[in-house]
């Protein structure tokens, strides 16, 4: 009787990359043509915004970070970059934003699994009325949203380890 190989911090990174792409392939399919922006909550190395960039041709990507230390190829524009605390400018982009996000797409990418979900929990109610309506969510980590409906996973991607968002239209 063979033992069933344990999951390594390899094979999850692997599993989260690849449901990551895959749940944004599909989101940005399905929001394709919008007129609202794009907002990418974090930018670490630029590795998903330059994902994103490549493909999103038809709307602008605006990054929320703290401060900028991307790869120089992943960096994006310094007037599609809002500084600061998430928690100060989510709510200061409803001004700016008032017709709201086609997409939105957070990998919170820590760790520390509860330390991700108390940070969810914050930040959930920050980023629900930031969404237009008929716009997705895509998130590393569940989310608590209360008039949001958690997506089905496109295919390729793993349970767990990507969730996706729609506001009802």
């Amino acid at each position: 009787m063979s033992e069933q190989p344990t999951t390594t911090r390899l094979d999850l990174f692997i599993d989260r990359m690849v449901s990551q792409r895959a749940s944004l392939d599909s989101a940005i399919a399905r929001t394709m043509g919008r007129p609202e922006p794009v907002f990418e909550l974090g930018l670490g190395n630029g590795r998903t915004f330059h994902h994103m960039r490549e493909r999103i041709t038809d709307r602008d990507v605006y990054v929320f970070e703290r401060a900028v230390a991307s790869h120089p190829d992943s960096t994006p524009a310094e007037h599609l970059v809002i500084l600061g605390d998430v928690r100060e400018t989510l709510p200061a982009a409803l001004d700016r934003f008032p017709q709201g996000a086609s997409l939105i797409h957070a990998d919170l990418g820590g760790h520390d699994r509860a330390k991700n979900d108390v940070f969810a929990r914050l930040i959930s109610p920050l980023i629900e009325p930031l969404l237009a309506p008929g716009g997705l969510m895509v998130s590393s980590d569940r989310m608590y949203f209360e008039h949001l409906e958690e997506q089905p996973l496109p295919p390729g991607a793993v349970p767990g380890r990507c969730f996706t968002y729609l506001k009802a239209a």
